[in-house]
């Protein structure tokens, strides 16, 4: 039997080494990979929570994820490449993983429930440099992919020509190889003379993507591709790969047996001949006398003969039996090998069925949860998903708050609305950090309070006709007697005709005298209302300023409210004194209506968009 030589990491193909054993080959294990797991950040890590889908591309994968212990949605989609990873999958995180029937990337594309995945948050996790059609294709399909590198596979320590020799001398005559990395680790500065050995090799490799690349290195290499990477797999794909070399064997052995029973026949052939020699030169010796001896002679011979020749028959025949023997075990060896090839086949469709079988059970299953809960998966695809349109509307819905109706509350409340709904998703950061900038400014802005300053100058309105003018009562007029009043008796008529003439110019010019003798402005009923009308009229007119921002009529129109106070209103009254100092404090508030904020986050929402 073949010698077999395993190249899988450290921890694998032990039990694939014992069915070879069992089998009758000798088999090596002899790795030239070692897996070293990374740490991604917490991160990286975040995007297993909010997962539809996770694919897992080997149990090495699995294995690495399950060591840094993370939060992960088990209600998401799991994938698995081969049917170990799947196990490892269950054994790991109790989740039925979905295997493809082909166990490659190009089969695990073409499972149904990877075809429409548009929007979905899909994790592949991996190793560094592995299985870059599967990300490829997903992005293709406009899902959101997150790779996610949990470890590395490198060459061992090691000369990879010590290795070759060591293999020569071991006669190794088949290498199995179950990854392009082992490929790049074994060929590695090789001479002339390495590489001719190895392509007398029989290679079992785990996919065609892997045979591609050997070819890449050796040319004209004898490849056999397995139906996967898996032990059984791999014992299939050798067993029937050395059913011809085997039966070749024994054909050769069974030819150099002829030869050497015709070898054999040779002396006797030879004895044969030499009593006639013998039989020949005593007849020319003897004499007369001495024919009785010599005919006694002959017939002893002739017997001795006889009897040689009865033995070499018997020899013949010993050989022949022997060799219809070795015929027989032949034909039976082939008999078992095919019992053996047979059992092998049957195993493998038995293998083959219970994949398709659990294939299909899974496929049911998931179409079945699929239709009972589709309206379930569509809210938690809502959930998840991040849409670009509703990201952009909520930008622009911050840009109209700022620019067009100057609502930099409103702006902030729709700026941490977009903020929140990103926090559910990894790779936004850069958005996230210039909102937060954003509302920084926004809180920064100091808005005109215009419902207090409305409702003060309306209470100031309301005060007016309870201020007290200026303008002070007049006093009581002097009383003086009338020197000039007429008398009803006749013979004072000239007297009453004088005081008739001072009556007439009294009349003319009069001067009256008051007790306080201060003089003072003094305003009418209609001055007064006129008054308190231009006083209301300031005090609306700056109102109507304030509800349309205009800050100079406002500032005005207080101004002109705040003199007319001072002129015609008595300052020493404590109601004249509150709407002064009220009047004084709505000059001096700060009517900053339109300070210029300009929102960061509006390219960064563009070029994410992009």
């Amino acid at each position: 039997m073949p010698h077999i030589l395993i190249t899988r990491p450290q921890g694998k193909g032990a039990e694939l080494a014992q069915q070879l054993e069992q089998l009758g080959y000798q088999a090596t294990l002899f790795p030239v990979l070692e897996i070293n797991y990374l740490e991604p950040s917490s991160e990286q890590l975040t995007p297993l929570l909010n997962a539809d889908k996770i694919i897992f591309i080997s149990q090495d994968a699995v294995n690495a994820l399950l060591a840094l212990k993370p939060e992960i949605n088990t209600k998401a989609q799991f994938y698995a490449v081969g049917e170990q990873t799947a196990e490892a999958v269950w054994q790991a995180f109790g989740v039925r993983a979905a295997v493809p029937k082909q166990h490659d990337s190009e089969g695990l594309l073409a499972l149904k429930s990877l075809q429409q995945v548009e929007g979905q948050n899909i994790v592949l996790v991996k190793g560094k440099d592995g299985r870059p059609t599967i990300a490829q294709q997903l992005k293709q399909r406009q899902a959101f992919l997150n790779s996610l590198v949990v470890y590395q596979r490198g060459p061992v320590k090691g000369n990879p020509i010590d290795w070759i020799d060591h293999w020569q001398s071991l006669d190794v005559e088949g290498i199995v190889i179950t990854s392009n990395a082992a490929v790049d680790a074994i060929f590695r500065q090789l001479s002339p003379k390495q590489l001719q050995w190895l392509r007398d090799c029989q290679f079992y490799v785990a996919s065609d993507r892997i045979s591609e690349h050997l070819k890449q290195q050796l040319d004209s290499a004898t490849i056999h591709i397995a139906a996967g990477a898996s032990d059984s797999a791999m014992y299939t794909c050798i067993s029937q790969g050395n059913t011809m070399s085997e039966n070749v064997k024994p054909a050769t052995s069974s030819e150099v047996k002829p030869a050497t029973a015709k070898s054999a026949a040779k002396p006797a052939s030879a004895a044969k001949k030499e009593p006639t020699m013998q039989q020949q030169n005593n007849k020319q010796s003897i004499s007369k006398t001495g024919s009785l001896a010599l005919l006694i002679s002959l017939i002893v011979a002739s017997g001795v003969g006889y009897q040689f020749y009865q033995k070499l028959n018997s020899e013949q025949q010993t050989n022949q039996l022997v060799n219809q023997l070795k015929t027989d075990n032949q034909l039976l060896n082939k008999e078992l090998n095919a019992v053996k090839t047979a059992q092998q086949t049957l195993q493998q469709a038995l293998f083959n069925s219970e994949e398709k079988v659990a294939a299909a059970l899974a496929e049911n299953s998931e179409k079945t949860q699929q239709q009972l809960d589709s309206a379930l998966q569509r809210a938690e695809q809502q959930a998840y998903s991040l849409n670009p349109q509703e990201v952009t509307s909520l930008q622009r819905m911050a840009e109209f708050k700022l620019w067009a109706e100057k609502d930099y509350q409103g702006a902030a409340a729709v700026l941490s609305r977009l903020d929140a709904l990103l926090a559910e998703h990894p790779g936004t950061g850069a958005i996230r950090q210039a909102i937060h900038q954003d509302l920084q400014a926004l809180s920064s802005v100091q808005s005109v309070p215009v419902e207090a300053i409305y409702l003060k100058l309306h209470g100031i309105v309301e005060q007016i006709e309870k201020l007290e003018f200026n303008a002070v009562a007049l006093p009581q007029e002097v009383s003086a007697e009338d020197q000039h009043a007429l008398t009803e008796d006749v013979s004072d008529w000239q007297q009453n005709l004088l005081n008739s003439w001072h009556q007439f110019t009294d009349n003319f010019i009069k001067i009256r005298q008051r007790e306080d003798m201060s003089i003072e402005p003094l305003l009418t009923e209609q001055e007064r209302h006129l008054i308190q009308q231009r006083l209301s009229l300031y005090l609306a007119q700056a109102q109507d300023a304030l509800l349309t921002k205009q800050a100079s009529v406002y500032f005005t129109a207080v101004s002109q409210a705040q003199e007319l106070v001072n002129e015609y209103f008595k300052h020493d009254e404590p109601l004249t004194k509150s709407t002064l100092k009220a009047l004084h404090e709505l000059s001096t508030e700060q009517m900053h209506f339109s300070p210029e904020v300009k929102l960061k986050s509006t390219e960064q929402v563009k070029e994410w968009a992009q």
